[in-house]
């Protein structure tokens, strides 16, 4: 392997700032003497627990602290986990972004809707184009993805090349625009590769994954035997290969086609607009005009294929949709597959169809975006890196790649797992390690809050959440030490009130004697009344019910 010359003897560093531990919020530092680029800037969603979140976006105060070198942002494709938050992050870490023409259009949307359009430097890259950002050089590669204008990196800094290839599969037949360019990859690999950056997530999977394009004759066959059926595809917004088959085959059968979803709306407008989607004339038309049409000859192209609960796949089945609603005599099928952690919402949601009459598909009309073992090691047989760094899955799919980058020759010591937050050196003539950690973690978004839950609000949701709340409102003549007033106790979400008043009758007198006591010794420190208000309704609670209801006591001063 060919080695370059580190003649500034300055060690290059890589710092995930997230998406590594889990699939969502990826965002990568690199960092060479005065000079730091960013590569994806994205979100994840709210897990079970985070109750009332919406998106959740990566902590950037490292960026923040070292905003004068921070020289731009290259993003290498447009779905939500790279470059969701940059709305967010670009409000405190406003430099030049760089990324590819469908990514940029899609980015651009985003900044309309946050009031963003003039405030945020941006550039469009060609495939093959390289840009100079501080001490770095950053070259875009063409890959293969669920997406349309999938980038890999190739990052040049003194200390030596790293390679990212973001998320992607090898497709020699692709729906839209070339295949992968394997060439480049490989003269890439002839120059010496000091690290590479791979995807990981299908990395437990063997084989290749099928070319996005056999889905083709998959929903031609799915509309021959639907024939006399109104057809729902539930698909990703930004899986616009997949929308141009789709309509494809409703063209083939004569079928009008909608698109309804806002995402997938504003995805297919940005797609059509720069020629990523070719749509035959008066085939794509409006969610009103569907009722001009006979239903066997309507296709509905629709967002909510991971069981959202707002999308409007989930609005039809549970007729909270304005226009349209499903039922008995409609087909649904499922084109994607579920994200980890989304797979009770969607078994939820397929339920909810069938009850209401729908034929359902959800098997076979899907194939991956990403990368499977064998094209994986074939990444790694072109580029031929020092290090192997797996990036962008759970802990298990990094261990899956790292397990493959060994067997194809790489040392164990030379193969990192890394967590968000660790900050590695490399250089070609000292053994990379692990030197540091920075600040990281999860901003959550609730609203129009950014950063204002935090762990102890969403404690308190999940105590509420699970137990209820009863608040005990009592009026004070403080000089006096008099209870005037009250107690009086309100709970919700603890017990039924109509059901359960000598429950509450019960607890209402230990109370009361709990407070006259205080005040018949004196003591009207209002802090202390609320605790002995807090730990004896909380002692006799717990005997009554064993259940611990959030207590908030709350006294007026009469």
């Amino acid at each position: 392997m060919k080695k370059k010359v580190n003649k500034g003897g300055s060690a290059l560093k890589i710092i995930p700032l997230g998406g590594l531990e889990q699939i969502g919020m990826n965002i990568t530092a690199f960092e060479y003497e005065d000079s730091i680029i960013v590569v994806d800037c994205g979100l994840s969603f709210p897990a079970d627990d985070m109750l009332g979140i919406d998106l959740v976006i990566p902590d950037v105060s490292y960026l923040k602290d070292n905003i004068d070198r921070v020289k731009g942002f290259v993003i290498t494709h447009g779905h939500e986990d790279h470059i969701g938050a940059i709305p967010y992050v670009f409000k405190e870490v406003n430099v030049p972004l760089y990324a590819t023409r469908l990514t940029m259009g899609i980015i651009e949307h985003k900044l309309e809707e946050h009031g963003m359009t003039n405030l945020v430097r941006r550039k469009v890259i060609k495939f093959g184009q390289s840009i100079n950002l501080g001490q770095f050089r950053i070259e875009f590669i063409k890959t293969n993805h669920s997406i349309v204008d999938a980038a890999a990196l190739a990052i040049y800094s003194p200390a030596g090349i790293v390679v990212h290839t973001g998320d992607f599969k090898v497709d020699y037949t692709p729906v839209y625009g070339d295949a992968i360019d394997l060439q480049r990859f490989a003269e890439i690999g002839k120059k010496g590769v000091l690290a590479l950056l791979c995807d990981s997530t299908n990395a437990e999977r063997p084989g290749f994954t099928p070319s996005e394009r056999t889905l083709g004759k998959t929903f031609d066959a799915m509309f021959e035997d639907h024939k006399d059926t109104r057809i729902f595809v539930a698909t990703f917004a930004s899986n616009v290969d997949r929308v141009q088959q789709i309509i494809n085959t409703a063209y083939k059968f004569g079928r009008k086609v909608a698109v309804e979803g806002r995402s997938m709306v504003n995805i297919i407008e940005t797609a059509k607009a720069l020629g990523c989607i070719s749509i035959p004339e008066n085939t794509l038309i409006d969610l009103d005009e569907m009722r001009n049409h006979p239903k066997e000859k309507q296709v509905i192209i629709t967002t909510g294929s991971q069981g959202e609960s707002m999308a409007a796949l989930s609005r039809m089945a549970s007729n909270m949709h304005r226009k349209i609603n499903i039922g008995a005599g409609d087909t649904v099928i499922f084109s994607s597959s579920p994200i980890p952690g989304n797979e009770k919402s969607v078994t939820r949601i397929i339920n909810e169809l069938l009850q209401k009459g729908a034929d359902v598909i959800f098997q076979d009309a899907h194939v991956s975006g990403h990368a499977c073992q064998e094209e994986i090691k074939l990444i790694y047989t072109l580029v031929q890196p020092k290090y192997s760094i797996p990036v962008h899955g759970e802990y298990k799919h990094l261990m899956a790649q790292a397990k493959i980058a060994e067997e194809l020759g790489i040392p164990k010591q030379n193969i990192f797992i890394l967590n968000s937050g660790d900050v590695i050196e490399l250089s070609d003539d000292k053994a990379a390690k692990v030197t540091g950690r920075v600040t990281t973690g999860a901003i959550l978004v609730d609203g129009l809050g950014v950063g204002d839950v935090g762990n102890v609000v969403l404690r308190d949701r999940q105590h509420l959440a699970q137990d209820g709340i009863i608040i005990v409102v009592m009026g004070i003549e403080k000089e006096q030490g008099i209870l005037v007033s009250g107690p009086e106790l309100v709970s919700r979400g603890f017990v039924y009130v109509r059901e359960s008043d000598e429950l509450l009758d019960e607890a209402y007198h230990v109370v009361d004697d709990a407070i006259q006591r205080c005040l018949d010794r004196g003591l009207t420190d209002w802090n202390k009344l609320k605790t002995t208000t807090r730990d004896v309704l909380g002692d006799f609670v717990w005997k009554k019910t064993k259940r611990r209801p959030m207590i908030l006591p709350i006294i007026i001063d009469l």
